[in-house]
């Protein structure tokens, strides 16, 4: 068996194996800010990015987000914040909600800061012209909702090194340890802790996009069952 084959096979070996947690500090984050800490100082934060708090509720605030009037909502466990949600103030019909819906997949999907995701996956998501999404939503019980992954800081950094291993012509020990760890960095990091992702919902015939940023590890396991 060639070296170049047995490189290979180690690679996609690696992909598969468990991936042990470790202790997270790149965290998702919402306009800067780490998805983490407590309400309280989640609230002030985002005061400091000009949001101020709902008439309505205490600890929902108000604002702009990507040139929508937003509801921001903090959702916390064990006194964590584990998720921001950002919610439409307002509601729109169908076909403006399917321009909305089409027009932030691709700002997602042109955004650095996140993982792009291949082409024929993005066709997927797409909302064709013409569906009717009031009847995909309550007959078919369709759920129109997309998934984004944050990088991590240093995450061009790892993909470029990575790249740089994979091509040497000869492989040894120590270059499979520092590839192990850029795997475990960008696949139990980037994947599995900074989830953005959104979703249509509908409210008396009409439509509105809430999106979630979730720090994953904040979020309910079952530890208190």
């Amino acid at each position: 068996m060639s070296k170049k084959i047995k490189k290979t096979m180690w690679f996609f070996m690696l992909l598969i194996l468990p991936i042990a947690l470790y202790a997270q500090k790149d965290v998702t984050q919402f306009l800067g800010i780490p998805v983490d800490g407590s309400k309280s100082e989640m609230i002030q934060k985002l005061k400091t990015k000009g949001y101020t708090i709902s008439p309505y509720k205490k600890d929902v605030l108000v604002g702009e987000f990507n040139g929508i009037d937003v509801n921001i909502y903090i959702v916390t466990n064990n006194n964590k914040v584990c998720r921001i949600m950002v919610a439409d103030a307002n509601t729109l019909e169908e076909t403006d909600i399917r321009i909305r819906f089409n027009t932030l997949l691709q700002q997602f999907q042109n955004n650095k800061k996140y993982l792009s995701l291949p082409d024929s996956t993005i066709s997927k998501y797409i909302i064709p012209e013409g569906e009717d999404i009031s009847y995909e939503l309550s007959v078919k019980n369709k759920r129109y909702e997309a998934i984004f992954y944050q990088k991590t800081a240093d995450y061009d950094s790892l993909e470029i090194e990575m790249s740089n291993l994979l091509k040497k012509e000869t492989f040894n020990e120590e270059d499979k340890e520092r590839l192990s760890v850029i795997m475990k960095k960008k696949v139990d990091e980037s994947n599995f802790n900074k989830v953005v992702w959104f979703m249509i919902s509908e409210h008396n015939g009409k439509y509105s996009i809430s999106m979630y940023y979730d720090h994953q590890y904040n979020r309910a396991n079952g530890e208190g069952l």
